[in-house]
Formats: C-alpha cells, structure tokens, sequence
C-alpha cells in the first residue's frame, strides 16, 4: 500500500518540495527558485508559469532521491495567498499574478469599504479588505487593464494554478479563498453578496473544497513531466499560514502558535465562527473541517531583531564569524544578563508601520527611556522583549474573543533561542513549547495529503501520530513585572499615534 506523502508549497521565493513517510519522517526535501519582479514601486509581480517550472524541478528532485513514484499515496498543495492569477477560456495565463505583498490597491480598498461598508464586510468575509487581497487586484485590473479584463474566464491563486497544470481542475480550499474578501468565511463559501457589490462574474471563481478533500487527480502531461503517477490523488490543501499550523499541530481550540520570522504571525484554532468587531484580526477558514482560525501578524518581528544585529551588532558579527558562531546567539546571550525590563527601557517594534493591532503604515519604531545607566545589551533584551509584547498585542485580541491559550507552541528562528522562549513564556504568561517539524508549510500539506489518501482519520490524528514536542518552558518569577510593564507599552502607541501621522507628512513634504 502506497504509504509517502508529497508536499508542495509554492512561496514567495520558491516552491518547495517535500517527500514524507507515514510518520512524518522527512524522506527528501528539494526547493527550486523563481524571480519576483517589481515593474514599479510598490508592486510585486510572479510569472506563473515559473512556478510550475519550479514546481517539476522541486519534484523531480526529491523522486531522484530514490523514492518509488508508486509508493506516494497522495499530493497535498499549499502557497503563498492572496495572488491574483488569471486565465483566459483556454486556461493560458493572460498576465503575471499580482502578489500577496503589492500595494497598488489602496484606492480600490478604499473604494470597495465605502461601496459596501466596513460592518458587512466583517459580516459577509470576516476581514476588512487590504491592499494584499484578492478583491482589490481584481478591481485595478478591471479600471486600468479593460482589454485584458474582457478577456478573463476564471481567476486562481497561486497554489490552484499549480493545481490547475496538475489536474487539469479549477479547483481551491475554503482556508486559501478566506483571503480573498469574495469568500463567505462563516458559510464556507463564495459569498454572492460581494460578487453582486462589486460586479464580478461567480463563473470565474473556482469550485472550493475542504483542505483534506481530493480536488482531483495528476493528468497524463504533469506525469510525464515531474515523475509522479497518472491519476495520482490532489488534496485540495490550504494556504500557507493554515497548513504551517497543521505542520505544527494547531487543530484544535486552546492551542496557539507564534512563528517568528521576519514578520511575526499568532495563530489560534477556533471550534467557532468569531469575528473581531474592529477587523484587528483575521478570520478565516481553518484546515480542519467545521473550524475557523484567528490570526494577528506584526511587520518586524523577526526583522527588528535582524535591523538591530546589522545595525548595532558589528562586533558580534566579527565575533561570530572568526568563531563559527550565530551572532545572534552572542547578542542574546549578553542580553540574558540583563534584568527583565531592562530597566526601564522599552522597544516598540514598528519599523515597517503595523498590521496587528494597528494597522497603520506610518507607525515607527521607538526606543523609550533610555538612560546613562543602559548599555547595549539593554538595547538588545528591550528589542526582545518589544517583539513579544507586540505578539501578546494578538493574544490579547484572541482572549478577548474567547479563546483561552493553554499552550503557545513558537516557530521560527525566534523559538530557536531558550532565553526569548522564556521572556515569551513570562510575558504571554502560557506555556511555550516547540515540535519536532521544522518544515512548514510544505509539511502540514503533506499531512493533509494524508488525510485525503485515508492513511489518517482526520488532521488531529495526523498530528498525534507525526507532531511531538520537544522543548517546553512555563511563566517564572518575572511574569508579574512584565505584567505591570505591558500597560505602558500599550500606552505609547496611543500617546505617539498623532506624531507617527505628523512625522511621515513631514518626511513626505521634504522628499517631494
């Protein structure tokens, strides 16, 4: 009996392969590359047709490592969200996908919150709409490309195209089209509410299914090129951000996860349909039938840490190398020593504006507090310690919804660190634990895979029998400080807000 899974993620910068045995055993892992073109500033643009090229690279890659084609019992997909790709009647790609992170569509976004309100649209998507998102893409084409607009019979994201060249199926996932403000996220469907607001034919949107469902099976073409078997199952799958909590094992209410890369992203599974009143959070269709998922993302987590270590790490840096170590091992490290608090100093982590709890882009970063007495690595735990409060700033959020956090299971290259799993523990004041799967997304795919082939009952059992934890550290004795500490955190961004808004008018004017 078929017994490996395949995972495939197309991301931003490459799709990723990712060959797994029944337990979760890694077998083989490949990742071929693709460009990202900015035409203009502020856009962000990908060929499609690279990521299917990088799509049968990856996985001639891994079926090289010398698995048997025969032995992989299902695919499961997942990608980077939000990209608007579209095809004409023939299903050619009539121009490059518009990415998650282009910002061409503030007016549009604009427009379509005045059509339809910002009340309805949190009732009918659960989500305010951004610039990000799918809706909006399609509305700037419409205005700005009419003759390639007329052209257009079905609309996919990035993942489905893939699936498309697979299977030949226009075919999604109820997670992935959350984030396309077209998508009933309480009712699991396209929302004909919106398509009637904003004009857009419902043909041209694809059939959705759960994210353990077969979407279809590998036609005649795809097998020849990458490999694997004709009539190979593909699972519908998820996007990136559900199926990296599957990977990690968030499918159940009171289990959190907060992955720390360059942004930083809290995850909770939720067992019911909630919406935050101000839209601060997401909400969207989890990958576990029946659940939703709640979900608050801050711009520079990781990436405050790397602008402080390239900044005001140089020694650390020519230390590091001329010892073969991290340079964020010494710097964090240093800071250890340091008192929680770092007395009195406090690190707000807005270096790239913010999206959770506040969405604005001219928030900035600010170091407040700062004294004769502090040294650098003072500097260093308050940065530390800034990015963890800005990650509570979502937990708060998901508490305030209901959702009681047992256990927050950390991520990314934050996790790797025991000194921040302990200031996060202090001052989340939870439990942090990290897993054995250091894969992401590719790996929740795979997992998904499973389900679909029936090698699993469902995604919980997926996890059990593939997920384990590794390290785990509770709240100490400075859990309380922090405590009396995150008020005033708060309180600067209110205290600041008008000056941020001031300060980036001002800029603007001197640079125009």
């Amino acid at each position: 009996m078929p017994s490996l899974l395949l995972g495939i993620d197309i991301g931003t910068t490459g799709s990723k392969a990712l060959l797994l045995e029944e337990d979760g055993a890694v077998r083989a892992r490949a990742t071929s590359e693709y460009p990202m073109h900015t035409p203009q500033p502020l856009w962000a643009e990908q060929e499609p047709q690279d990521w299917w090229s990088a799509t049968v690279k990856s996985v001639q890659a891994v079926l090289s490592a010398g698995s048997n084609p025969s032995s992989i019992a299902a695919v499961g997909l997942t990608g980077q969200m939000h990209g608007l790709v579209l095809l004409d009647a023939r299903g050619a790609s009539l121009r490059r996908c518009i990415m998650w992170n282009d910002q061409r569509t503030a007016r549009e976004c604009a427009d379509i919150t005045r059509e339809v309100t910002l009340p309805r649209l949190l009732r009918l998507t659960g989500n305010p709409v951004l610039p990000g998102f799918t809706a909006p893409k399609i509305l700037w084409v419409r205005k700005n490309e009419p003759e390639l607009y007329r052209r257009i019979r079905k609309i996919l994201l990035p993942k489905d195209y893939v699936r498309f060249r697979l299977t030949g199926a226009y075919a999604g996932d109820v997670s992935d089209c959350s984030g396309t403000s077209l998508f009933d996220v309480g009712r699991r469907q396209w929302s004909r509410d919106m398509l009637e607001a904003l004009g857009i034919p419902g043909s041209w949107l694809p059939d959705v299914f759960e994210s353990s469902e077969v979407s279809g099976t590998l036609g005649p073409e795809a097998a020849r090129l990458t490999g694997l078997p004709e009539g190979l199952p593909v699972v519908a799958g998820a996007g990136d951000q559900a199926a990296q909590a599957i990977g990690t094992g968030i499918v159940r209410e009171g289990t959190v996860s907060a992955t720390i890369g360059t942004s930083g992203v809290v995850f909770a599974a939720s067992s019911s349909y909630r919406i935050e009143p101000e839209g601060r959070l997401h909400a969207f269709c989890h990958a576990v039938p029946g659940t939703w998922h709640l979900m608050g993302v801050m711009l520079s987590a990781g990436g405050s840490v790397r602008w402080y270590r390239d900044t005001l790490g140089r020694e650390e840096i020519a230390q590091a190398a001329s010892e073969g170590r991290d340079p964020y091992e010494l710097l964090i490290q240093e800071a250890a020593a340091v008192p929680a608090g770092a007395e009195g100093l406090l690190f707000l982590p807005y270096l790239t504006g913010e999206r959770t709890p506040y969405p604005n882009p001219h928030a900035r970063g600010v170091m407040f507090g700062l004294t004769v007495r502090h040294t650098k690595p003072h500097l260093t735990r308050a940065v530390l310690e800034g990015v963890t409060y800005g990650l509570r700033d979502s937990l708060s959020l998901m508490r305030g919804l209901g959702i009681a956090p047992h256990q927050v299971r950390a991520s990314g290259g934050g996790a790797r660190s025991p000194v921040w799993r302990q200031i996060m523990a202090d001052i989340f004041g939870t439990e942090i634990t990290t897993v054995n799967s250091e894969e992401g997304a590719a790996y929740g795919a795979g997992l998904l895979a499973g389900v679909g082939a029936g090698l699993y009952r469902d995604a919980a059992q997926a996890c059990t029998r593939t997920v384990r934890e590794t390290e785990s550290c509770t709240p100490g004795p400075n859990t309380l400080h922090y405590e009396k500490l995150y008020p005033r955190y708060r309180a600067l961004y209110a205290a600041l807000e008008r000056e941020f808004e001031a300060m980036a008018l001002t800029v603007a004017a001197r640079t125009a």
